[in-house]
């Protein structure tokens, strides 16, 4: 009794639970209609391609099932709105894949019912052999469709090769009509996503790199914030991994687009390649000085350190990057962010010289202490190297 008491309650709660995440989530998804609606995004591309799905399931079935009455017209629009995809270029290899498979099977299972004039024994034999085939590489995610070619065959009571071709043909015109219609009609593009995934991450280093900025020379850091920062750098170089995917599609959105002559010259694609690895190189670097940090983190060396000429340039140095990194992550154009971004570079190239030259004088002559200088040292001068050559590179290619 009581143990079905407490499963009630457990209901109970659970039920409660759910009804107040209704209205949370009625009212998100009333704002990404309504960010559709307002401007374009990733809400107002997902209603789009939903939107030119539907349309090509239609056409094919107006075409094939309506006009023409094909035997097996449902495959025509389930072939199209499967290969509006979320690019061009995957929309046509996925309809290589998806028609390979629909025909393998599709014959397979046709030349054994044939042979054997039984299609309880021709599945027995057949479904083996293209469940195996679907897993082949070459096939990749469309290899399922070699079973459910050979499933439409076997489960069929009107077979034979005319059906067959039927069935193939009307495949390959929901092929072609989900392609034409992903290509023509607003063909998706993705330079806007990864746009606003590397402003993101350079603006989340930028950050990264003025908190200790702010810290160290004051002396009022601890283990524990130490540790944070190196936390933070482990998520930046998450983010980095999240716009190297975004790139990723970003470069395949144009491949075969009919937009690209209008979008590419304004959004060319190599310079957010160019910006991507900057940034890669700033997140291993900073998630390596944080390291430092950590280590370096111990309660008798902050009063030390706060009171050493070095790393108080070892601050501006911070500071200066995380400048650098912020121009590096706008998209601004034009000959003054040009001379901003330069200007900014050479100040802290500059900087880490002259921590550099001071490195034996000021660090204390404990091996220790000199070791985690010599790493914060070696760590500022890889990545103000780094920043400077991607600077002075941007204002080469910068406009005339």
């Amino acid at each position: 009794m009581a143990r079905a008491s407490d499963t009630a309650r457990a209901v109970t709660t659970t039920l409660h639970g759910a009804a107040q995440a209704v209205p949370t989530k009625l009212h998100g998804a009333a704002q990404a209609v309504r960010r559709a609606w307002e401007q374009p995004g990733r809400e107002r591309d997902l209603a789009a391609q939903a939107l030119k799905a539907a349309f090509a399931a239609w056409l094919s079935w107006a075409v094939v099932g309506w006009w023409l009455h094909a035997p097996m017209a449902f495959v025509a629009p389930w072939v199209a709105i499967l290969l509006v995809e979320s690019t061009v270029y995957q929309s046509v290899a996925h309809a290589l894949q998806q028609l390979a498979a629909i025909a393998a099977g599709t014959v397979m299972a046709t030349v054994l019912v044939l042979l054997m004039h039984n299609r309880i024994g021709a599945m027995g034999l057949v479904l083996p052999v293209v469940v195996l085939l679907s897993s082949w590489w070459r096939l990749g995610r469309q290899g399922i469709y070699t079973a459910t070619g050979a499933l439409f065959v076997l489960t069929d009571t009107h077979f034979g090769w005319a059906a067959s071709a039927a069935r193939i043909g009307e495949a390959a015109f929901g092929a072609t009509v989900g392609i034409a219609v992903n290509a023509l009609i607003r063909p998706p593009v993705y330079l806007r996503n990864a746009r606003a995934s590397l402003q993101e991450a350079a603006r989340k280093t930028a950050e990264l790199l003025e908190k200790p900025a702010g810290r160290l020379a004051d002396g009022q850091w601890d283990e524990d914030e130490a540790k944070a920062w190196h936390q933070q750098a482990l998520h930046i170089q998450r983010l980095v991994e999240e716009c190297r995917s975004a790139v990723g599609w970003s470069r395949e959105s144009l491949w075969g687009n009919v937009r690209r002559r209008t979008l590419a010259p304004s959004s060319p694609a190599g310079d957010d390649e160019d910006a991507l690895v900057v940034l890669e190189y700033a997140a291993v670097h900073t998630t390596e000085l944080t390291r430092t940090l950590v280590e370096a983190a111990t309660e008798d060396r902050q009063s030390r350190w706060a009171g050493l000429p070095l790393i108080h340039g070892y601050a501006d140095f911070l500071a200066q990057a995380a400048r650098v990194m912020r121009l590096s992550g706008q998209s601004g154009e034009g000959r003054d962010h040009e001379e901003s971004l330069r200007q900014a570079a050479r100040e802290m190239r500059s900087t880490v010289d002259g921590l550099h030259r001071q490195m034996l004088d000021s660090v204390p002559g404990e091996p220790e202490e000199a070791s985690a200088y010599g790493a914060l040292i070696l760590q500022a001068q890889r990545l103000a190297w780094y920043l400077d050559a991607s600077a002075r590179e941007d204002s080469a290619h910068g406009p005339a």
